[in-house]
């Protein structure tokens, strides 16, 4: 089979786009025929070494740990899943991921693929989704009225977190760059912050204090302080990229939010999609073999939205 491997840990040319042998899978695992994956900063990240001694990885690797497509093989002690079945999964990071033809899968990570989105599309979901989940409601615990400020709301995981939020009845507050704000509004944000002045503390931003600040962007301690200030005494600050300080006072509560593979939210978030109230939103789709070019847009910070890559066959 074709695959995107690298063998030593490096910028975006490490990656190679080569043949490989096609893996087999073990007790309670499938091979999955990939439709697509979708490129998300942890795999250039782990590319890098920077996450080196957090996932211990086995070169050559295989990026790429949202996969979307079709049961090819079962392993022994499979059950409830089917040859031919499609299906969506957040991979694990330490193990091969499916930037190529097929991939494996934990059978326990699965969940059954949405029917009304392209199967490659929903590779843009896994990931993504369960970041904005695991931030709004298994950490700051969001709950109907609350008010929310989700800063860098213009990626992927902004996108699914407006929609969760609104559909939380939360009322959402979003900074983004001006060109993204009628797709953002189309989203249900209530209100669109095109820049914040961080170098005032609490920083003034319409509609603060917010019961939850939603941090997307990798802020300094000092613009992670300000936005902080932005939250309501007992609130909470969660972040993506940055930790924020132990302490804040006034009762504030501030965590990072590492995502987890999770079947049972993801297959949640399927039939949201399934019932119309979660948008899957695709900014670009390359094929397989460009993945190496997404990976040096990313790092050059040309990236904008979520990007899938489909092998030659899709």
């Amino acid at each position: 089979m074709k695959a995107l491997r690298y063998h030593r840990y490096g910028d975006s040319d490490v990656l190679q786009y080569e043949d490989a042998p096609r893996p087999v899978p073990g007790p309670r695992e499938v091979l999955v025929k990939v439709a697509a994956t979708s490129f998300n900063p942890v795999d250039a990240g782990i590319r890098g070494g920077y996450l080196s001694e957090v996932y211990q990885i086995r070169f050559p690797h295989i990026p790429g740990v949202d996969v979307a497509g079709t049961i090819a093989e079962l392993g022994d002690e499979v059950q409830g899943w089917n040859l031919g079945d499609a299906v969506v999964a957040f991979l694990p990071l330490d193990a091969d991921g499916a930037a190529a033809e097929y991939a494996l899968a934990p059978a326990e990570l699965l969940a059954a693929a949405p029917q009304s989105v392209d199967l490659a599309d929903a590779a843009a979901l896994p990931v993504a989704a369960l970041t904005a989940w695991q931030a709004l409601f298994e950490i700051a615990g969001l709950t109907a009225g609350q008010t929310i400020l989700i800063n860098g709301a213009s990626g992927a995981v902004g996108g699914y977190a407006i929609q969760l939020a609104k559909s939380a009845g939360a009322v959402v507050t979003a900074t983004a760059k001006a060109r993204d704000a009628e797709r953002l509004r189309n989203l249900g944000v209530d209100r669109i912050v095109d820049y914040i002045d961080y170098t005032h503390s609490p920083i003034d931003v319409e509609g603060a204090p917010f019961d939850v600040v939603l941090n997307l962007v990798s802020t300094t301690d000092e613009q992670t302080e300000a936005l902080i200030g932005a939250v309501a005494d007992g609130g909470f600050h969660v972040g993506t990229m940055v930790f924020g300080p132990e302490h804040p006072g006034r009762g504030v509560r501030t965590q990072r939010v590492f995502v987890r593979s999770d079947a049972a939210q993801l297959a949640e978030l399927v039939s949201r999609v399934d019932a119309g109230r979660l948008r899957v939103e695709v900014a670009d789709r390359r094929p397989l073999e460009h993945a190496a070019a997404v990976h040096a847009d990313s790092d050059g910070g040309r990236l904008h939205g979520k990007t899938i890559l489909v092998p030659a066959e899709h």
